[in-house]
């Protein structure tokens, strides 16, 4: 429940620490707004104040044209207690509502009744999860008309509306206008098709702080040749979605605390599912002020978050890639196994196009399940236990589309990977971290990390003694994770310098 007073002080102040945490409605006006919004405050009485965007146009509001709602930070996607409405969401945010698909279908999914579905939606976030869906729709399609110059038939398509005319509509009930007209007259339309060439520019906000240099750095340490490309600060890597192939490009923007994403590919209707990974990817619906007060309570981690309070968990861009990688890197050093991941690449992989990606350095796509399953491994000079197991992989992934995807609890995902064959405790929880974003993954056997969490006497503890630790690190376990790998980074680096 949210407490109107404690909410309009935060909006009386454009507090930004609550940006995104609710919205205001304004009875006098019919519109909502962030808690950030530059308009002058309303009286309190003409106050309404909702836990998410869809639960404001639920009631009849519409969003507000300057603060934008569409902008603000992604972060009632985890912020409240129920595991089951965060993986909702994410699935929703992926397209699971759009087209045909049915609640039902979402709730069978998550592993609950459609009925309790509707109630934890209810009860976390304010509305339903068909109209969070539509909320979703709505100001994805808002944010592409104000932030790009795709045309609007491309901009209809691209956030899951089933017609023109279903955009049209939708924009007409809620704005009292077309879509056009909340273009400005001075953005030229792009031509049809442009986005594969010239590609199309989203803006994805976070929660300050945020640590850009710790994850470039992450990346940059597992780059792949031909695949990925970390350059003056900025990442870019080749990307398949739907069995089509592109690139996308992430820059930072401090001044504005979000990343542009340029995304480069051939098919519009893929730009939700694609900009959804690069949320995963980047953490960007992270709290790391929240997850930071409650792992700071131990005094093993108190230091460690004061020293990186901005520091993100890194995902993956593909969960079969992932686990591929996780298998090669399997009792061998990071740069070891990114050179086996590119040798597979450049082995099985598909080679782009000319001109396909915008950027020579950018070749190859991560090879698929199927391509990995017809691929001879041989070649890789790896030993035999582990090509037996990344053809396991492959074929599991065949068999299961979603296998990557989180299940009820962390345990049920760990559980699900460790039986593919030569996949142990250590690789499941790191597939579960990177690849189904498991806040509580923890691989309690790292190396890394039981050197990470040494004491001051340079005792280190055993995987048991570190796994019963972080037990009240719940649920944040994966966030202690990362910071421990950074600690123990830290260490090897002062010592070899």
């Amino acid at each position: 429940m949210l407490d109107p007073l404690a909410c309009y002080k935060a909006l009386q102040a454009r507090d930004e620490r609550f940006d995104g945490r609710f919205f205001v409605g304004v009875a006098s006006t019919g519109i909502y707004c962030r808690p950030v919004c530059p308009a002058g405050p309303p009286k309190l009485e003409n106050c309404r104040f909702y836990p998410s965007a869809a639960a404001a146009q639920e009631d009849g509001f519409r969003p507000c044209l300057r603060c934008r709602p569409e902008t603000a930070p992604d972060v009632g996607s985890w912020c409240g207690t129920s595991n089951t409405v965060s993986r909702g969401l994410a699935l929703i945010a992926e397209g699971e509502l759009d087209g045909t698909a049915s609640v039902e279908a979402l709730a069978e999914r998550l592993g609950v009744g459609a009925r309790q579905l509707r109630r934890l939606f209810e009860q976390h976030l304010g509305a339903s999860p068909v109209t969070v869906a539509q909320t979703r729709r709505v100001l994805f399609a808002k944010q592409l008309i104000h932030d790009t110059r795709l045309p609007m038939g491309e901009v209809a398509l691209a956030a899951g509306f089933g017609s023109v005319r279903r955009f049209n509509e939708a924009f007409q009930k809620l704005f009292l206008r077309p879509p056009s007209a909340l273009r400005g007259k001075r953005t030229v339309a792009l031509p049809e098709g442009s986005v594969a060439a010239t590609g199309v520019t989203v803006r994805l906000r976070y929660r300050h702080p945020y640590d850009w240099p710790a994850l470039l750095s992450h990346l940059r340490a597992r780059a792949l040749d031909g695949i990925e490309q970390v350059d003056a600060g900025v990442y870019r890597r080749t990307i398949v979605q739907d069995g089509r192939a592109g690139t996308v490009e992430i820059d930072h923007r401090p001044d504005v605390r979000s990343l542009a994403a340029t995304i480069r590919f051939p098919c519009v209707r893929s730009l939700p599912a694609i900009v959804a990974r690069i949320r995963h990817v980047f953490d960007l619906g992270a709290d790391v002020t929240a997850i930071g007060a409650h792992l700071a309570r131990d005094p093993l981690l108190a230091p460690l978050i004061a020293q990186r309070p901005g520091l993100r968990t890194p995902g993956a861009w593909d969960g079969f890639e992932l686990a591929v990688r996780a298998i090669l890197g399997q009792q061998v050093s990071v740069e070891a196994g990114r050179r086996l991941a590119a040798q597979l690449a450049r082995l099985c992989g598909t080679v782009l196009a000319p001109g396909q990606s915008g950027n020579g350095a950018l070749t190859l796509a991560f090879p698929s399940a199927a391509e990995v399953a017809r691929a001879d491994l041989r070649a890789l000079g790896i030993p035999r236990a582990r090509q037996q197991a990344l053809a396991a992989l492959a074929q599991a992934a065949l068999a299961d589309p979603l296998l990557f995807r989180p299940l009820g609890t962390v345990e049920n995902t760990v559980a699900r990977l460790r039986v593919i064959r030569g996949v142990g405790e250590w690789t499941a929880h790191y597939i579960a971290l990177r690849a189904a974003r498991e806040p509580d993954a923890f691989p309690a056997s790292d190396i890394g990390l039981l050197r990470g969490a040494s004491g001051r006497d340079g005792r280190r503890l055993s995987p048991a003694e570190l796994h019963a630790r972080a037990e009240r690190w719940r649920p944040w376990r994966a966030y202690a994770a990362q910071h421990l790998w950074a600690a123990d980074a830290a260490s090897e680096k002062g010592q070899s310098s």
